[in-house]
């Protein structure tokens, strides 16, 4: 029997099938190690074989059999998942591994217990230990060996091990991550809106639904329902949530309905807890899968039923090689099971919209809240006059008032600023030069709490500045505000009131985003500074106030995208606010009160927005009319990008001489943050009306990385920057 083998080294030169002879144990998805020149290597087994294309006698054995990873469905997409990215199989079999697991730094767990054995074992009345530990072992009947061991001493253990009145026993032992969230909830009575949605999703014969629900308006009862039916049915799913931040949430209500057949995957988890987790769902053990967009890969098989939340939402995109959108590998693999994949937002992408408005994915839409409940109302604040008046801190009159009211009824509040840090920049007031980064082309951020400059780009951190390197002046100023200047505003103001804050610097820790959560969905804070990891998806009854403190900063970026996704952030946080009984008030603060995009959204009118967006988009041929397709060329040395970029623009100038017409941009530049992580930055960038371009553009683009010089292309990317 032959093994056709994918050896786990990613580079072009081996990104091939090589076959090998299959031994005892070998199976098709199958981890193993392969010699492969003068070493062994690991390596997946994609095919068994009779016979081979090759000399029988050339070929060398199977080294040995790790396990069995894989899943078929796992075999049958990395073909086409590597044809569609442009990258090799290795990198993409990757992904569906968790990466510890894959280096074997990461294994199973075990403890050993001390198991009381059938049978009358004299001891010694001088054994005071022995008898003892015992009768210890005569009342409980186990124990763990460690424990036991600590009690009554290694020695009196081990004579009575060695005596044959008890037994050691391996056992594996679960890592299990949010582990106080067990529990059991039953399901909830459907309004007539879910149970009809429900029905049509059902009665549907497109693969692809879009939920297009208002922000409460019982769209996480509906994921549920139809992942019940899928349990029943004798499948599994797959739930994705866009910010880790989410997880905890999602994967609570999932736990309380469904039990321990809930696994969850995501980046933040230990090694140890990832490994478990994705064990529980390769095994079958566990049937549904939550988690972040590296979640799509879990080793679920016979899939009943794909949900994406928040299907909007930048961040199912991948920026790191493989490229790839979570969205596309979701419908490959409700195609490759045949099952449905439900794409479910307050405020849908353009693209999306658009496919579901001309029929190409099913559209349910839910325009009320749940028991038609009214969604908070939005309250601008215009910040020029607030300037006028002499206010120049974060917070309007307004706000100030409605967050004095929403205390004093013993509410919750949020405010929501997408900054973190204290300052955005330190300038020197005497010579007018920002401190900016000896790594990337970008200016630091001031942390107050730690009182240093950091860079949100490579990770960075200096010491604060006494004086400005450029003219040694010491009149040091700050710009912009961030989540901690709030803090800091709102402990002077409020000091009676406990204010949390949630954002990158407060999550670092394996459970941040849920202690946080916990701690303010129990009601031991008043008020939740954040940023947009709050912005959607949470549910605190509770909350009545949501403070937006800078509403223009997302909507003025050079990005066609800009405006959409000020739409999308505003939306989404204001649905935070008035989920329960009590009526939600916004408060919007904007330089800009008469922007339209501002008034969609105060409106909570996504239809009036989609209309205007997707006219604008058409008139100007912009996405969904055309693809941006941006080739990225980067190194340290700057006279090796650019001889890269210069190589790679003739390849593509080729391609663009041959199809002009299909060509609305193309041109070779500086990428807008010229260098990250020492690393100087330039781009192509291409705006082209053919989709069957791609493969001639990754093909002419990519052949000029090289080990010094990085080349990816991306298409329509999520961040221009």
């Amino acid at each position: 029997m032959t093994a056709e083998v994918i050896v786990d080294i990613a580079h072009s030169d081996v990104d091939k099938i090589f076959e090998y002879r299959a031994i005892e144990g070998v199976r098709e998805g199958c981890r193993v190690k392969v010699p492969f020149g003068n070493r062994t290597v690991a390596g997946y087994v994609m095919r068994l074989k009779e016979g081979s294309d090759f000399d029988a006698a050339r070929l060398k054995d199977i080294a040995a059999v790790v396990d069995r990873a894989l899943t078929p469905e796992c075999i049958a997409l990395v073909h086409r998942i590597s044809e569609r990215y442009h990258c090799s199989k290795a990198l993409t079999l990757r992904l569906f591994l968790p990466a510890e697991m894959r280096k074997g730094t990461v294994r199973e767990r075990t403890k050993t217990f001390v198991v009381l054995r059938d049978g009358d074992v004299a001891v010694p009345a001088r054994a005071r230990a022995q008898a003892a530990a015992l009768a210890f072992l005569r009342e409980r009947g186990r124990c763990g060996l460690s424990e036991l061991s600590e009690m009554f001493g290694r020695g009196a253990v081990g004579a009575l091990v060695q005596k044959g009145a008890a037994a050691l026993e391996e056992e594996k032992v679960l890592r299990t991550p949010y582990a106080g969230l067990q529990g059991t909830a039953p399901a909830r009575e459907l309004t007539p809106a879910q149970k009809e949605a429900i029905a049509r999703i059902g009665a549907s014969d497109k693969r692809v639904q879009l939920l297009h629900g208002v922000t409460g308006s019982g769209k996480t009862e509906i994921y549920l329902s139809l992942i019940a039916a899928a349990l029943e049915a004798g499948k599994s799913a797959l739930f994705l949530v866009p910010e880790i931040s989410l997880t905890p949430q999602m994967f609570s209500q999932l736990r309380a309905r469904f039990g321990a057949g809930v696994a969850i995957l995501h980046s933040g988890l230990s090694a140890g807890e990832r490994f478990d987790e994705w064990w529980r769902l390769r095994t079958g053990e566990a049937k549904i899968a939550v988690g972040a967009r590296s979640a799509v890969f879990a080793p679920v098989e016979n899939v009943g039923v794909i949900v994406i939340d928040e299907e909007h939402d930048g961040s199912y995109c991948s920026e790191q090689t493989p490229r790839y959108s979570a969205r596309e590998i979701a419908c490959l693999r409700a195609e490759y099971n045949d099952c449905k994949l439900i794409l479910g937002s307050a405020t849908p992408s353009v693209e999306t919209y658009r496919k579901a408005s001309e029929g190409e994915y099913g559209l349910i839409a839910l325009p009320e809240r749940i028991n038609r409940r009214p969604l908070p109302e939005i309250v601008m604040a215009d910040m020029r006059r607030e300037v006028r008046r002499g206010n120049n801190s974060p917070f309007s009159a307004a706000l100030r008032e409605e967050l004095d009211a929403c205390l004093a009824s013993g509410n919750q509040a949020i405010l929501f600023l997408n900054r973190r840090g204290y300052a955005q920049s330190v300038v020197c007031r005497d010579c007018g030069a920002v401190v900016k980064c000896a790594q990337c082309d970008v200016s630091l951020t001031y942390h107050s709490e730690e009182n240093c400059l950091k860079c949100h780009y490579c990770g960075a951190a200096y010491k604060m500045l006494s004086a400005c390197p450029s003219c040694g002046g010491v009149h040091l100023g700050y710009t912009g505000t961030g989540t901690q200047k709030v803090v800091g505003e709102l402990r002077k103001l409020y000091p009676q009131a406990r204010v949390l804050r949630m954002d990158v610097d407060t999550t670092s820790g394996k459970e941040g985003h849920y202690k946080i959560l916990k701690e303010f969905g129990e009601h031991r804070a008043d008020i939740l500074v954040g940023t947009q990891m709050i912005a959607k998806g949470h549910d605190f009854p509770a909350v009545t106030l949501v403070g937006i403190l800078d509403a223009d900063m997302s909507l003025h970026f050079s990005d066609y995208r800009s405006g959409e996704r000020t739409f999308q952030l505003v939306t989404q946080v204001a649905g935070r606010s008035g989920r329960a009984e009590e009526k939600g008030k916004v408060v919007l603060q904007t330089y800009d009160p008469e922007n339209y995009i501002l008034r969609f959204a105060a409106d909570y009118d996504y239809l009036g927005f989609y209309r205007h967006e997707i006219a604008l988009r058409a008139s100007t041929a912009f996405p969904p009319f055309s693809v941006i397709v941006r080739v990225m060329v980067t190194a340290e040395e700057e006279q090796k990008a650019l001889s890269a970029l210069k190589a790679v623009w003739t390849a593509l100038s080729e391609v663009y001489s041959k199809n002009a017409s299909a060509f609305l941009f193309f041109n070779k530049m500086h990428a807008p943050v010229k260098r990250i992580q020492n690393r100087h930055r330039f781009q192509v960038l291409m705006r082209i009306t053919d989709e069957g371009l791609l493969p001639a553009i990754y093909e002419s683009a990519l052949r000029y990385g090289s080990r010094d010089v990085l080349v990816y292309v991306e298409e329509n990317p999520a961040n221009l920057s």
